[in-house]
């Protein structure tokens, strides 16, 4: 035996002049444990729909070890990763956040340019009244934690709402915000979140399942709903997670003192992420409201997303060209990170329109113009609006390592998905 995987069975559909893409598809994911789902819309049609259950166990909807948790309600997915399986969908939850904010800034009930405290009083505690809308969608805030303990929030905390939401409100900057720009990766949901329920009247997730997955027929949910259960298949890591020690370790590396403020809130992120995360293997976390990451859905109604973002879908389009020109403008490419941050800075550090990822060589999405969100593990939803391109992956395997360039899993799909459109290779 020579131990090589066998080649992962691909199931779906392409349309004529668009089989290098399930050829691709097949290349990318033939080293993946995990199961896979790929969707591309072009010009507002589906013209990829593709999936594989994975060539190991990672494929299969069987618990995490120790998954289940306290609840008692693990996992319940079916036997393999099928086409109407759903999984989560970390950061690319993100961008379904900053739809909702845009369809509200579209509809002139919310200006990105105010400040924050308009629509959340709260939120000009401690040297915050300045804070603007367009700060929180952009990473600018200075908020990357909940707490300033390097533990983090506990866990009975994280998982309620409100408090995370209190926990923001009565927080200090930990930099001047709108001066510089760092990932928030789970303080952004709640950020962007609260504006969204102070100014429609409900939680960011009700708001995405009433205007934005209904009227589309999507399935996505941030909250995942108990009949919908039966659908979820788990994510499985393919690495370790750091120790507390080692994330200790790595942001010392970067030149911080143990205890300065910005040090003890990589630290607490850190933590905070690891809790949330975890809480995605159980029915309580799944059915909790995490915006930043806990959104769960499928490559399909991704696609299906970013296409009535860029051009209309059955009739439906959600944002206007001005609105998703404006999303896409680089709000923070002139400003450094934080601190001794800035030293760190290069050519591929992250780059950030209104909500949404722009290109960069870790994370290419469609070239030039196109915007999305990549997740946690290798998840992607992006689009290109001159192309009328749009395109969903969702895996289970988290495999994806940022610091290595980008995720092996997108490049042979997405050059040919290009390649597909006529925009070459």
């Amino acid at each position: 035996m020579s131990g090589r995987r066998p080649a992962p069975v691909v199931t779906g559909t392409v349309r004529p002049g668009w089989e290098g893409v399930r050829d691709a598809f097949a290349r990318g994911q033939a080293e993946d444990p995990g199961g896979a789902q790929l969707a591309v819309r072009h010009g507002g049609r589906t013209v990829v729909d593709l999936w594989t259950p994975g060539t190991g166990r990672f494929g299969y909807g069987a618990a995490p070890d120790g998954a289940g948790g306290a609840d008692g309600a693990g996992v319940t997915g079916g036997e393999a990763f099928r086409a109407d399986s759903v999984g989560v969908l970390m950061s690319v939850s993100k961008a379904l956040v900053a739809v909702c904010a845009h369809l509200l800034i579209e509809r002139g009930v919310l200006d990105a340019d105010a400040p924050v405290a308009r629509h959340w009083p709260e939120f000009a505690a401690a040297g915050k009244a300045k804070t603007t809308v367009a700060d929180l969608l952009a990473h600018r805030a200075g908020l990357p934690a909940y707490t300033d303990a390097p533990a983090g929030l506990p866990e009975a905390l994280l998982l309620n709402p409100t408090a995370r939401v209190r926990a923001l409100a009565a927080m200090s900057p930990v930099w001047d915000p709108g001066k510089a720009f760092l990932y928030h990766a789970l303080t952004y949901g709640d950020l962007v979140g609260e504006v969204v329920r102070r100014v429609s009247g409900e939680s960011v997730g009700r708001f995405l399942a009433r205007e934005i997955a209904g009227p589309l027929g999507l399935d996505l949910w941030i909250g995942l709903p108990e009949q919908e259960e039966h659908r979820f298949v788990p994510q499985r890591a393919v690495r370790p997670d750091p120790t507390p020690g080692q994330v200790a370790q790595a942001v010392e590396r970067t030149g911080l003192a143990p205890d300065d403020r910005l040090a003890t809130s990589l630290r607490a992120s850190s933590a905070e992420l690891g809790r949330a995360t975890a809480s995605f293997g159980t029915r309580r976390g799944r059915a909790a409201e995490f915006p930043a990451a806990g959104g769960i859905g499928d490559a399909r109604s991704l696609a299906r997303l970013y296409a009535a973002l860029v051009g209309p879908v059955d009739g439906v389009r959600l944002l206007s060209a001005a609105t998703v020109d404006r999303a896409r403008t680089p709000c923070t490419d002139h400003l450094p990170q934080p601190g001794v941050l800035h030293r760190l800075d290069g050519p591929d550090r992250s780059r950030f329109g209104l909500g949404f990822e722009l290109p960069r060589p870790g994370a290419p999405l469609l070239g030039k113009g196109s915007f999305g969100h990549a997740g946690a593990g290798g998840r992607l939803g992006m689009a290109l609006p001159e192309s009328g391109l749009a395109v969903g992956y969702v895996c289970t395997a988290m495999a994806w390592e940022p610091s290595a360039g980008p995720d092996p899993r997108w490049m042979p799909w997405t050059e040919a998905v290009r390649k597909a459109a006529g925009l070459g290779g």
